[in-house]
């Protein structure tokens, strides 16, 4: 056997199981709603309202919805703060100068105050998927769009979706093309990259534990540090249940920082460092020649139980290696 098959084995044994589950999708304009095993997952949104694609809601395996309602869905008593926080989203809060990651709210005297002109993450067509037994794929292709409506490059994406025993897993390689013959600078802020907003259940002072691949645990101590992987693990309704986000070792700046609030975000961002180590000196800033791409990989994990109990290091080793 192998060294790849003994590897896989051990992972599926890791799991609780093999892939399963048909994963299926369901077109509606500017949607596309993706089911496991013929019950909803989650909602891939990528145009009409919305100024950057997103998945929404997110589901465990289980059923239970891990992620915040707002701003798509008002539930009495839920928080209502970051209205351009939805689901799971990649964008960046500084690509030449314009902000894909906050958007603008409408209300001239408040956008006025944000820190860089807003720009729109646009679907230039409609996402191709194919679904299958195991596992289903969305890509797609989007304009960077600045707020003067000039295109300066290109985001395209690709979700993998399967569940494996019972968690539910979602591959994200999205890779930004300066492909409008000018260089794509993405700049030092800590507004980006790969964004999951959480149900207020997932709050540290509600009782959420966070923690990270280096073995530290609270916001306090994992907010802009670096690591492989940060979790999110709490209780809803009597349910254990956690998110673990890996950071491939591919990516640039791997390990990457993370901007891991207690009120329930979770990004993965190699960029920050100004923020991150409180030193207005830094400069995390990376270029991408005009012509030239630059991808990054991340794998989501949302699963029963706690951290410990899912060799989360075993998964790791398993993503770095293509499993």
């Amino acid at each position: 056997m192998t060294k790849r098959l003994i590897l896989v084995f051990g992972l599926l044994m890791l799991w609780g199981g093999t892939a399963q589950g048909q994963v299926s999708f369901k077109d509606s304009p500017n949607r596309i709603d993706i089911e496991i095993a013929g019950k909803p997952f989650t909602t891939f949104y990528y145009d009409g309202e919305w100024p950057k694609p997103f998945l929404h809601p997110l589901r465990a395996s289980s059923g239970m919805v891990i992620t915040r309602g707002f701003p798509l869905e008002k539930i009495e008593g839920e928080s209502n703060d970051h209205f351009w926080h939805r689901g799971l989203w990649f964008a960046h809060g500084d690509i030449n100068g314009i902000d894909f990651w906050r958007e603008a709210s409408g209300d001239q005297a408040k956008d006025a105050k944000l820190p860089l002109p807003v720009g729109r993450i646009i679907s230039k067509s409609p996402p191709k998927t194919t679904g299958g037994k195991n596992e289903g794929t969305i890509t797609a292709d989007f304009n960077l769009v600045m707020a003067d409506k000039k295109v300066i490059g290109t985001l395209r994406e690709r979700y993998t979706v399967r569940r494996v025993g019972q968690n539910n897993i979602i591959d994200l390689q999205a890779t930004i093309l300066a492909d409008q013959g000018v260089p794509l600078k993405l700049g030092d802020t800590e507004e980006g990259l790969l964004g999951f907003r959480f149900a207020d259940e997932f709050r540290q002072d509600r009782g959420a534990t966070l923690s990270n691949s280096e073995g530290l645990k609270g916001t306090e101590n994992i907010w802009g540090k670096r690591a492989r992987w940060v979790d999110y693990s709490t209780t809803i309704k009597g349910e254990k249940i956690g998110v673990v986000i890996f950071d491939h070792p591919q990516n640039p700046k791997h390990p990457t920082f993370w901007h891991a609030r207690g009120y329930g975000l979770n990004a993965a961002n190699p960029f920050g460092e100004r923020d991150f180590y409180n030193d207005k000196s830094r400069d995390g800033s990376l270029t991408i020649p005009a012509g030239k791409d630059i991808t990054f990989r991340y794998r989501v994990v949302i699963h029963p139980g706690t951290v410990e109990s899912l060799g989360v290091e075993q998964l790791f080793t398993a993503f770095s290696k293509g499993n």
